[in-house]
């Protein structure tokens, strides 16, 4: 990306929040090609605004990497986009299914209601609808990901059963995450010293925002809270050490890197519902396979994508 063009964006977007209210219409220049579609200043434009709502920690970013970061989004999710028009005849969810997802999309943001959920966006200039196609490309990605990879994983119950009963305590870690990856191992020594440059000058989210291909990077790369027996050793093993605030060194995982970032910890001391707890670890040793997999594949899709500056 030439800084110029994305200084000339910015600029143009700057002026665009000031003027907002006096503002009528904004120049629509195409800016990339993914293949054949498009991306534009206005699509930039959105997505600025799409970012800043869910990730507050977005719009103090310096203007270079707001343009990045918001370019590198919906790059991302055109490509999800035309793996997947490969694949369905039509990518669309029903009225009703889709109300459901903004519900449940506007509590995990924080909003009280979806009047305000709404509201809020409408005043930022954010159409329902982008949030819709957003959502609907998501849930069809994810379907096809299950799809495709849930026969390919594997998860040894007898272990998970065997961490259950030694527990009288539950440890959970509340994490953060950088997932990435490089072209060559002997490349890794300058990516991690710029994502450690990048954590001690801006914070770890905003690292995550800037540096991780992980679908969790546009909310930082925060994730739930997560029981210690539904790690794997590996990543048991590297956050064994870690003190909370800080981070673990890169761990090697199919489709990149990973690095942990220990936010929390928690013992909790409650009856152990067997069933419900073994279920709920099992789907989490599940979910990070699926995740593994869906990245090892967007890497692979993605070489045969060809994305044009123009």
């Amino acid at each position: 990306m030439k800084f110029n063009k994305a200084r000339f964006i910015i600029k143009l977007l700057i002026v665009y929040f000031i003027f907002f209210d006096q503002v009528i219409a904004i120049e629509n220049k195409i800016l990339f090609k993914v293949n054949n579609h498009i991306i534009t200043s206005v699509d930039i434009l959105n997505e600025i605004n799409y970012l800043s709502l869910i990730n507050k920690d977005f719009e103090n970013l310096d203007e270079q990497k707001i343009f990045e970061v918001s370019k590198n989004s919906l790059i991302r999710e055109k490509i999800k986009e035309i793996d997947l028009s490969q694949k369905f005849t039509e990518i669309k969810l029903e009225e009703k299914y889709l109300n459901e997802l903004i519900k449940n999309h506007s509590k995990k943001l924080g909003f009280e209601s979806i009047d305000a959920f709404k509201t809020e966006f409408k005043k930022n200039n954010i159409e329902i609808d982008l949030v819709k196609k957003k959502l609907t490309i998501e849930v069809y990605w994810n379907q096809f990901i299950v799809d495709k990879f849930l026969k390919n994983v594997r998860i040894n119950d007898e272990n998970i059963k065997k961490d259950l009963k030694k527990q009288k305590k539950q440890k959970e870690f509340l994490l953060s995450e950088i997932l990435f990856n490089l072209e060559t191992k002997d490349q890794l020594e300058n990516k991690l010293k710029e994502i450690k440059q990048t954590i001690s000058k801006e914070g770890f989210s905003k690292a995550a925002l800037i540096h991780s291909i992980s679908d969790t990077s546009n909310s930082g790369g925060k994730l739930d809270w997560i029981n210690e027996a539904s790690l794997n050793t590996k990543i048991k093993s590297a956050l064994k050490n870690v003190e909370i605030g800080l981070y673990t060194n890169p761990i090697l995982i199919p489709g990149g890197y990973l690095i942990l970032k220990i936010n929390d910890t928690r013992q909790v001391e409650k009856e152990i519902d067997f069933k419900k707890e073994f279920e709920k670890i099992k789907r989490v040793k599940i979910n990070e396979q699926l995740n593994q997999m869906a990245n090892l594949y967007f890497n692979k899709i993605k070489k045969n994508i060809l994305i044009n500056e123009l």
